[in-house]
């Protein structure tokens, strides 16, 4: 008995110490680290004030509404969301507002309309569009970078003890079955590269 718990123990170790060590590794992709330090994110901050911002690296994100493509550029319009440690948009998150984001370049639309995506660039300003029938300012970016993220779902282990043991085998303490987990395993959606 003394032989499983401490392999047990050692195992829990060797995940945790795996999981803080992947934690570490989180950085934002190179296609939107941008070129200053602390690239403007409060999106609020943008619109109410946006003569104060005009010019400073933004980086924004979240999903893609609308995509317009002009001859020498295309516009994204994305209901922007708060941003993780690593640059992605936070999904099961308000809107924090509206973005018409210009790429100089043809963006095909069925690869972004209804995606996530992080963009950088300086703040243009803002320019006055609609949503609906209502008047709405949307905060303006020159796209210098781009990262579009896939959709994806992982499945959440249980923690503490499994049904199993360290040789792969039940176990039974005398009182019942120990660790068992009764139902399906939750399943989270996150965005990935």
């Amino acid at each position: 008995m003394l032989k499983v718990i401490n392999c047990r123990t050692g195992f829990k170790a060797v995940i945790l110490l795996g999981v803080v060590m992947l934690t570490g590794c989180i950085t934002v992709p190179d296609s939107v680290k941008g070129t200053s330090p602390m690239p403007v994110q409060d999106l609020l901050s943008v619109k109410n004030t946006p003569d104060l911002f005009i010019g400073q690296e933004g980086r924004f994100g979240g999903k893609v509404l609308d995509v317009v493509n002009e001859n020498n550029c295309t516009r994204l319009e994305i209901s922007s969301l708060p941003l993780a440690s690593d640059a992605s948009p936070r999904l099961h998150e308000p809107s924090v507002g509206r973005i018409y984001a210009y790429v100089n370049n043809f963006l095909d639309p069925n690869d972004f309309k209804g995606n996530y995506v992080t963009i950088i660039g300086p703040v243009m300003g803002v320019e006055k569009g609609k949503i609906g029938k209502a008047d709405y300012a949307y905060v303006v970016i020159h796209v210098t970078g781009y990262q579009r993220w896939r959709i994806a779902q992982r499945v959440l282990m249980p923690s503490g003890p499994g049904p199993w043991n360290y040789y792969g085998y039940p176990y039974y303490s005398g009182w019942g079955w120990d660790g068992y987990y009764p139902g399906p395993a939750p399943v989270e959606t996150i965005l990935t590269k």
